[in-house]
């Protein structure tokens, strides 16, 4: 399921240029006010291995880059929501965000909101029948990482045209069904992905987590390209409602149909 959340302040703010991370945090805490329970699941186990199925887009709204900061130049700014979640959920988390107030903050700068509206977007492909295959093309609405562990445990990023950037996506997409179905069901699915090539060059984004504390993080993620996909609608649907590549619950990854 996925949802439209429109944001609004009484004036302008200012918030941080790495806002993933805090507005990720805020996402969590409207969820643990509505159901502790189901934040500790979704924060701590996701579905049993680790894998939180849930993505967002980055925000849209005018502003102005300072240093590390974002000057909003208007009031409201809007991002989506994605959750891997049954049809029936979707009441309750839309519930969840009805008149909340939400800060987007790190030590220096704190931009605090409040929900607006919370609209529910149509499902990916309608027509077709859950195990029915799509073929389908996607873009990016927040960047998309992809890497692959050195010997250290750190991830070197992979950027798009790269072969490995798409064997990469294919190897946590299919992870995700494993984790979410079983092993057998994820090692038989027909799972491709196919970067397309396009005339502009691509976008690489460096977005820094838990900044100015120990747990600091930097990771590379990318825009501004399209790639194909093929697979079973149900697994199109976990892909387009859990994000592409890593790093998903905090914003990356969030990807819709062209």
């Amino acid at each position: 399921m996925r949802f439209k959340i429109t944001l609004c302040a009484n004036q302008p703010v200012v918030i941080p240029v790495n806002y993933p991370y805090p507005l990720s945090a805020a996402l969590y805490r409207i969820i643990a006010k509505g159901d502790a329970a189901y934040a500790s699941f979704l924060h701590e186990q996701g579905y049993g291995k680790g894998f939180k199925f849930f993505t967002f887009s980055q925000i849209s709204c005018p502003f102005i880059i300072k240093g590390d900061r974002m000057l909003l130049k208007q009031n409201e700014l809007s991002f989506q929501v994605a959750f891997h979640l049954p049809k029936a959920a979707e009441s309750f988390v839309k519930g969840l965000f009805q008149s909340e107030q939400m800060d987007i903050a790190d030590k220096k700068s704190r931009g605090t909101f409040t929900v607006k509206s919370v609209e529910s977007l149509p499902g990916p492909l309608p027509q077709l029948k859950t195990m029915e295959i799509a073929d389908v093309q996607l873009k990016p609405l927040s960047p998309i990482v992809a890497g692959i562990p050195d010997e250290r445990g750190y991830y070197d990023f992979l950027q798009p045209d790269d072969p490995r950037f798409a064997e990469s996506l294919i190897y946590n997409w299919r992870s995700k069904i494993a984790t979410c179905y079983d092993e057998t069901t994820a090692a038989a699915a027909l799972l491709l992905v196919e970067v397309l090539p396009m005339a502009q060059p691509f976008k690489s984004r460096l977005l820094t987590v838990k900044a100015d504390t120990p747990q600091e993080t930097r990771i590379r993620g990318w825009m501004n390209f399209e790639f194909k996909v093929t697979g079973e609608k149900r697994f199109m649907e976990l892909l387009l409602n859990s994000g592409a590549g890593i790093y998903n619950s905090i914003g990356c990854g969030c990807v819709q149909i062209e």
